[in-house]
């Protein structure tokens, strides 16, 4: 951490420097005047407070309506001041000789009206006037009405475009919510704030819905109180933004307002009626509650300045969603008492059955050496020993704040930033069933176990910046630091080796991935160029630290407790003379059936117990990393409005990566009105992104399940090794390249009527070097002595597994309806529709004994992964929802429709034919209602899936942690809440 600190001063000195060189007031030109005036609605008259007014093509230039609705700014004549204000049209007025403005804004405005930043350095556009598709997501307007009360969630019900499976278990994988564009990975995703890269988090998620490992910002640390909008920009842009742009950027966008206090407060759960698998699911009581408070107000700085505080409570039960197996819980050696400890004395497991052979009670002692007599007696039941999916509890606080102060009419310093905690623990582990030996001890869990999984996570940001001009260049300095530290932990474990002396709460280790940014960038708007050109350019530098901290020394080792010392030679026998028994209770003899010989001193694995923490192994000395990376990179941006009906975009960019050398791309865009209601787009990019340091270096052992002959699932441990490890190097597995991608755009937009806006766009996004994670490999299969590099368990790589494409149409539609007496419909109607397909398995030449050329291939990228990628998540997903207002009532109703999703297996029966599995489409409903008690007080209640649909139930061959699929609705069923929203 000392290391990134002196990295982090070196960066600040000359941010220092620069800040106060451009914090110098500059003046203004001769021509500016000061214009003031007033905002309201052109229908009652009503003044707006917290209206955005900037001036077209000046990045610096703007301010907002006070509580009278009374503005001021310096202009000059001819400049052209745009005014925005969500539900309103948006207004350009140019300035003439007046220096009072009275300002009428009319009803009806919608999402495709409104003002942009994202995707264009020229500000004053709208949606309908760019020449990529955004979208645009007032969250301050639509939270009060939504069922969904974190933003990930919130987006993903809104936007088509845009996916977050929330799983429902996997380890770490529901510690958060990787979010997706376009069905394209986490990874190819770049969040913004305010226009500035948000930190991703700490943790690798190493199983998504489309099959590859990846990073990904955890929006659930950014409450959603604070936020404005959020504008999704779907098109590559990379050549715009950097690394991590292939399939779009989010761009979330604070709140400025001030002297206004609005919060509210959510309560709702789930009605968990057991779903429709029958007697393999548990009828439940409602589960899932969750509670969240969150707030918002603003303070103003003087008349020049505001503070924008937000903060966030959060509290969720969880939802707990049984499998409820038959898998043999109790073994014969258990029910019969048969099995002995590592010096061969007998370890009693049925202390019922000795009783009842003491009091020789015959017809007890044949029922408790049954399963179910057994279980009868102790008062359980198969429930009892139920996987359990579903979502984890969670506590979350959290708070961010937005300000800015102007010094003088041309600068203006900024900050914003934020800080979080989540503790969140999930059920994301098979039961240990004391059938299994190898994972089992009577004395801690004498009828077996189900471990949990933690995390402490705690989130920092912060972004301190000055935007100025330098003669006729608007200028913006800015340093952007994020760090995300996840502390990890288990509860409800053992390490098996260990024996009664393992501690059952366990710290695994802890990750922490730090990024800091600083940021150069000016632009400048030549109004006499043709019809307008503005021009942007910058430079950053951006440094990040991936760290891997060790956990506690049990969590990760090899105990005594199945290994024996032999005090004298002789035979390895017990008490009682016989042959000493391994963990599944067979005799330990030779060839011939003879006791071992063994000598005094020497060291003998009687028991093999399992190592490490069950579940997941700790993070031990192996494991840990403290590894950097420097990235420079400088931009070229320029729009031009050729004609009125044409405009021209472009954009090119230089990056240089400490660990991977320079990249150069590029984009193309443009926009032509062929009518006043009716305009083209098109655009072509090329882009990349670099692997993250956590795809790097991420390394670490943990338990998968592979189903037996019957179908049960048996552990198997698996260790990830990265590529600079031995054991890829020995294998033959290189180092990951970089991502390379090409991104093709092609839409319309079209306004038929008054408040009817409809945006049609075709894409296609191919992607070279795409990173995966490969199959199992062991010992066995390498040959080569490969056991004396990973020993007994089985090794996989992150590799560069394919050459990808995604392509796909989105429609987005919205109609507003006004009527009289304050009646109003809003009709809104978007959809995708995608496919993904790999173009080329990308297989190296493996040092490989005892495999065949096929069996290679279809390891380094199996059929289930390239079925995930391919056919995993809906291809088709289509929104739609109609609100209505009228007085103080208002309701909404919501459909998304989930089109099919088909896995594949890499598991067949005896003819060879593959488990694989077709879902059927799903159509779930939310619905909302809401009152106005007051001018200041509102009361809403409804949900999500409210007709309770659950997905296709998996068939028997891949029913495992899961009895549905996870990549629709998920398996929670029914959600209903009730909310009290307040305005002061």
């Amino acid at each position: 951490m000392k290391r990134n600190l002196q990295k982090c001063k070196f960066v600040a000195k000359p941010a220092m420097l620069l800040l106060l060189i451009f914090g110098l007031p500059f003046t203004m030109q001769a021509q500016s005047k000061k214009i003031t005036g007033k905002v309201f609605s052109a229908s009652t008259s009503e003044v707006f407070p917290g209206v955005n007014i900037i001036l077209k093509g000046n990045t610096n230039k703007g301010t907002i309506t006070d509580n009278q609705g009374m503005f001021s700014i310096d202009a000059a004549a001819g400049d052209v001041l745009v005014f925005s204000f969500i539900g309103f049209k948006t207004k350009e007025v140019k300035i003439g000789s007046e220096a009072t403005l009275s300002i009428p804004l009319e009803d009806g405005g919608t999402e495709l009206n409104e003002l942009i930043v994202t995707g264009s350095r020229n500000t004053g556009r709208t949606i309908l006037e760019t020449p990529v598709p955004v979208d645009v997501i007032s969250i301050k307007d639509i939270m009060a009405d939504l069922p969904q009360i974190d933003l990930a969630q919130m987006l993903a019900f809104v936007a088509p475009s845009f996916n977050a499976v929330r799983s429902q278990g996997g380890d770490l994988d529901s510690h958060v919510d990787p979010v997706q564009l376009r069905n394209m990975a986490p990874n190819q995703i770049l969040v913004l704030v305010n226009g500035k890269r948000r930190h991703t988090s700490a943790l690798l998620i190493t199983g998504t819905a489309v099959g590859s490992p990846s990073t990904s910002v955890d929006l659930m640390t950014i409450p959603a109180s604070a936020i404005d909008r959020v504008e999704i920009l779907r098109d590559g842009a990379a050549a715009q933004y950097g690394s991590d742009a292939v399939a779009g950027v989010v761009n979330i966008i604070l709140k400025k307002g001030t002297d206004k206090l609005t919060g509210s407060f959510t309560g709702g759960g789930y009605a968990n009626t057991g779903g429709k698998a029958g007697e393999l699911t548990k009828d439940g009581k409602p589960d899932g509650f969750n509670y969240q408070f969150d707030a918002n107000y603003g303070f103003k700085i003087g008349d020049k300045g505001y503070f924008n505080l937000s903060g966030q409570i959060t509290q969720k039960r969880p939802t707990l969603r049984p499998f409820v197996n038959d898998w043999g819980f109790f073994d014969n050696t258990y029910l019969n008492n048969l099995r002995t400890d590592k010096n061969g004395n007998p370890v009693i497991t049925n202390p019922e059955l000795v009783a009842a052979q003491t009091s020789g009670n015959t017809a007890a002692i044949a029922s408790l050496t049954t399963e179910p007599g057994l279980m009868a007696a102790r008062g359980l039941t198969k429930a009892d020993f139920a996987v359990y999916a579903g979502m984890p509890a969670i506590t979350l606080g959290s708070t961010f704040y937005n300000a800015g102060y102007q010094l003088n009419p041309n600068t203006t310093l900024y900050s914003f930033g934020g800080a979080s905690y989540k503790y969140l623990k999930g059920f994301s582990c098979y039961f240990r069933r004391p059938a299994q030996t190898d994972r089992f001890n009577y004395l801690l869990y004498p009828n077996g176990f189900r471990p949990q999984m933690t995390s402490n996570t705690s989130d920092l940001s912060n972004t301190t910046g000055i935007k100025s001009k330098l003669g006729e260049f608007n200028v913006d300095f800015s340093n952007t630091f994020g760090r995300n530290r996840m502390r990890i932990g288990m509860v409800n474990t053992m390490n098996a080796s260990l024996g009664s002396n393992s501690p059952v709460n366990m710290y695994l280790g802890t990750h922490q991935f730090t990024q800091n940014s600083t940021n150069l960038d000016f632009s400048r708007y030549f109004k006499d160029v043709l019809r307008g050109l503005n021009i942007a350019f910058g430079v950053e530098m951006r440094i990040e630290n991936y760290k891997i901290m060790k956990g506690q020394e049990e969590a990760y080792t090899y105990g005594d407790a199945g290994v024996l010392t032999v005090g004298k030679a002789g035979l390895l026998v017990g008490p009682d003379g016989k042959p000493l028994e391994d963990a599944s209770s067979t005799p330990i003899v030779d060839a011939n059936g003879n006791p071992i010989s063994v000598s005094a001193g020497q060291q003998v694995t009687v028991k093999s117990l399992s190592s490490n923490c069950q579940c997941f192994a700790g993070f031990g000395p192996k494991n840990e990393r403290d590894e950097y990376r420097t990235t420079m990179a400088a931009y070229l941006d320029a729009e031009l409005e050729v004609t009125k009906n044409l405009l021209i975009a472009g954009a090119f960019r230089v990056e240089n990566y400490s660990d991977f050398g320079g990249v150069t791309i590029g984009k193309l865009a443009a926009r032509y009105s062929i009518a006043k209601t009716l305009s083209l787009r098109a655009s072509i990019a090329s882009g990349f992104r670099a692997p993250s340091l956590q795809e790097l270096n991420y390394t670490h052992t943990a338990t998968a399940f592979v189903p037996d002959a019957n179908g049960i699932p048996q552990p198997l441990d698996v260790t990830t090794y990265p590529t600079n490890s031995t054991a890829a190097r020995v294998l033959g597995i290189q180092g990951l390249k970089q991502e390379k991608s090409r991104t093709y755009g092609f839409g319309l937009t079209y306004q038929p009527a008054h408040g009817f806006e409809v945006t049609l766009d075709a894409y296609q996004i191919d992607v070279d070097n795409r990173i995966f994670r490969t199959s199992y490999f062991n010992a066995s299969e390498v040959g080569n002595n490969y056991d004396e590099v990973i020993g007994g368990g089985e090794a996989q790589f992150f590799v560069n597994g394919a050459d990808v494409r995604s392509k796909g149409i989105e429609a987005v539609g919205n109609y507003t309806l006004t009527l009289a007496r304050g009646k109003s419909f809003i009709f809104s109607l978007a959809a995708i529709f995608s496919k993904n397909t790999i173009l080329n398995r990308k297989v190296l030449d493996l040092n490989v004994a005892n495999l065949t050329e096929d069996q290679i291939v279809s390891k380094y990228l199996d059929r289930a992964t390239i079925g995930q990628f391919e056919t995993g998540t809906p291809r088709k997903k289509l929104i739609g929802s109609v609100t209505y207002r009228v007085n103080k009532f208002h309701a909404m109703v919501r459909g998304t429709y989930f089109g099919t999703v088909t896995s594949r297996s890499t598991t067949s029966d005896a003819e060879g034919n593959f488990y694989d599995q077709k879902f059927s489409a799903q159509s779930i409903f939310d619905a909302s209602v809401g009152y106005d008690l007051t001018k200041n007080l509102k009361l809403s209640i409804g949900g999500s899936n409210v007709f309770n649909k659950y997905p296709d139930i998996l068939r028997p061959e891949n029913q495992g942690f899961y009895l549905y699929d996870n990549n629709q609705q998920g398996s929670n069923g029914s959600y209903y809440y009730g909310r009290v929203s307040f305005n002061f």
